[in-house]
């Protein structure tokens, strides 16, 4: 199975428009154009009968006390854990791309409630929904929304776009569900998987 895209290649920078925040001078971090990347794929094994799309960044701080504080910095041995970006499930068989900007476009305040995305799919909960909880942008995240790694984190964060073959039609989630549960739910049901990483940094001196 492969997967390609248009807006990324492996290993390399994500432009900034995937991002949720990007560098500016005289700024920490401003908000970005925050449109998910063009994805598609081939390969899927006889028998498949849908796909689940995830980005996950595994670069995340395990404790975020000192995220984004002035004069502090963030060691790149500091312990880590994954950050859902985007988790898309019940991805027809019959569909093999998404289109760059289709499922997000623009940073939405408290979230997308409904964010679109190919007929019969579902879009889950992405990891900022608890990251602004307590903030004026707290909400629902659904769908996609890119990165924005601390801006005073030294170690590069990398993001890994990850297409998976099943073989069920549906994964049977009511209307809330997270990257975790999804990624739990896939257990048994994968026939091949293939995935490509970006790399995004604040930081300064690192792309």
């Amino acid at each position: 199975m492969n997967i390609y895209s248009d807006d990324l290649t492996d290993g390399a920078a994500i432009n900034p428009e995937l991002a949720f925040g990007k560098k500016q001078a005289g700024e920490h971090m401003v908000l970005s154009d925050n449109r998910n990347p063009h994805m598609s794929w081939d390969g899927a094994p006889g028998g498949t009968r849908s796909f689940v799309l995830t980005c996950v960044d595994p670069d995340v701080p395990h404790v975020a006390d000192d995220v984004n504080q002035e004069g502090k910095v963030l060691p790149v041995s500091m312990p880590r854990v994954d950050f859902f970006h985007w988790v898309m499930v019940d991805i027809p068989a019959s569909v093999n791309e998404i289109a760059s900007g289709s499922c997000s476009d623009g940073v939405v305040s408290g979230g997308k409630p409904a964010p679109p995305g190919p007929a019969g799919s579902r879009q889950g909960l992405n990891d900022y929904t608890a990251f602004m909880a307590g903030s004026e942008m707290a909400g629902d995240y659904f769908g996609y929304d890119g990165p924005c790694p601390p801006w005073n984190d030294e170690r590069l964060h990398h993001y890994t776009f990850t297409v998976y073959a099943l073989d069920v039609e549906n994964l049977g989630f009511a209307d809330r569900f997270d990257g975790r549960e999804a990624a739990a739910a896939l257990d048994g049901h994968v026939l091949a998987q293939a995935g490509l990483t970006g790399t995004y940094s604040l930081y300064p001196g690192k792309g």
